[in-house]
């Protein structure tokens, strides 16, 4: 028997509000999905609040899955997609700034007025179109505006990542944060430090990961909130984004990153020239490494993440230092350096012609941007007679320098040059 056809997230959505609405209860699309159908984009996923319990969704769904039955959240699979039905509730008293001590279950009221901004505090039916709106989220909409349902001072008691998610939305939506939301965020915007790291490196990574990632970082630097990620005595700093806001759209978002601190590097050089005084960061190696270290803690990266960023960071710094005097191999070396066209993207932002010349040579020298396999390796060199021991890796990079300069193209050619040297090693001794 074939599967049955997959349908669309929307469809496979309206469907379980069906089934839920016919066994008697109300199901309403709730959150982000109606706050991006009002905006005029398709929803990637969609959320369901309804008043049925836990164990009246299972009813309707035996197989779904509880992910949080204390919150009333159950996971629901349907026309191939998963959603999330989660019971009406008010939240109980917040003594971890995370999640409440208890919740009640409650109406759909309730339910929206202990949700974080009012553009996401819609609920929406499925089966009619109409929008139930207890917080105003629609003329917030319509007014582009990011704004904190009842006093922001609460909701980011309850909170304290919801000063990002303010930002980030903000940023993502081109609205503007309202003025008493926005003065709660930079009151209370040292406790972001409080807030657990892998929690703020998920809130930095879908900021940069988006095109409005310079416009976040503008509004995460003007609300004072850089400190829980760049490290104390750096909030608030406040300058352009050149190099960020010039990245193509897909850039990833560690490179993002290394643009968001190359930019802040260069406005506290900046402020040091015009006699400002304070720390100056620089973009040295070790400077580099030291300021990785501290975001990887800060952001929970992961070894890849950490490696890429170094990468970038380090192949930059080769572009921008003697990089046209390297010969032909060691270029073809950072061609296929890990970082190589991420640092490239960076550059472009700051001297587009010289990028032109360095993209040009590695497209048409090393468009693959990875070495070829070696003429000969270490098996070859023992295979010879050779001993094992650190002088393989001298001879075998002289071989390989050899190889990408098109001084040898077969294994006996790269032996011979190996044998030379080795020979003239041992005449130098001699004397």
């Amino acid at each position: 028997m074939n599967p049955a056809p997959r349908m669309t997230v929307r469809a496979a959505a309206v469907e379980v509000a069906r089934r839920l609405a016919e066994a008697g209860h109300v199901a309403f699309f709730a959150g982000g999905c109606v706050r991006d159908h009002l905006l005029g984009s398709e929803p990637e996923d969609y959320d369901i609040a309804t008043d049925a319990r836990p164990e009246q969704i299972q009813a309707v769904f035996p197989k779904a899955r509880g992910v949080g039955e204390a919150f009333g959240v159950m996971l629901v699979r349907a026309g191939g997609h998963t959603f999330e039905v989660a019971t009406f509730r008010e939240d109980g008293p917040y003594h971890d700034g995370r999640r409440p001590a208890a919740v009640n279950f409650a109406d759909a009221e309730a339910d929206a007025n202990r949700r974080d901004f009012t553009v996401n505090g819609l609920f929406q039916d499925p089966q009619t179109g109409a929008i139930v709106d207890y917080v105003k989220g629609q003329d917030d909409i319509a007014a582009r505006c990011i704004r904190a349902i009842g006093d922001p001072h609460e909701r980011i008691a309850e909170d304290r990542l919801r000063m990002l998610r303010a930002v980030r939305f903000a940023a993502r939506l081109g609205f503007a944060i309202d003025p008493a939301t926005g003065a709660a965020v930079r009151a209370h915007a040292g406790e972001l430090r409080s807030v657990s790291p892998e929690r703020v490196g998920d809130e930095v990574r879908r900021m940069l990961a988006h095109p409005a990632r310079a416009r976040a970082a503008q509004l995460v630097e003007a609300h004072a909130l850089d400190g829980a990620i760049f490290g104390a005595g750096v909030d608030g700093a406040g300058g352009a984004h050149p190099r960020l806001a010039g990245l193509p759209s897909d850039a990833a978002w560690t490179t993002a990153l290394a643009a968001w601190w190359l930019d802040r590097a260069a406005w506290w050089l900046d402020r040091a020239a015009a006699g400002a005084g304070g720390r100056v960061p620089g973009t040295d190696a070790a400077e580099a490494a030291r300021v990785v270290s501290g975001l990887r803690s800060r952001l929970v990266l992961s070894n890849d993440e950490t490696e890429a960023l170094l990468a970038c960071l380090a192949a930059r710094r080769a572009q921008l230092d003697g990089y046209e005097r390297l010969t032909l191999a060691r270029r073809k070396r950072w061609m296929a350096a890990p970082g190589f066209d991420a640092a490239l993207a960076i550059l472009e932002t700051e001297d587009r012609a010289r990028v032109a010349l360095l993209r040009d040579e590695a497209d048409r020298e090393l468009p693959s941007r990875r070495l070829p396999t070696p003429l000969v390796d270490g098996n070859v060199l023992v295979s010879e007679g050779m001993r094992p021991g650190p002088e393989f890796k001298v001879l075998l990079d002289l071989a390989m320098d050899a190889q990408l300069e098109g001084r040898v193209d077969s294994r006996e050619g790269a032996l011979a040059l190996i044998r030379s040297a080795v020979e003239g090693t041992s005449r130098g001794d001699a004397t």
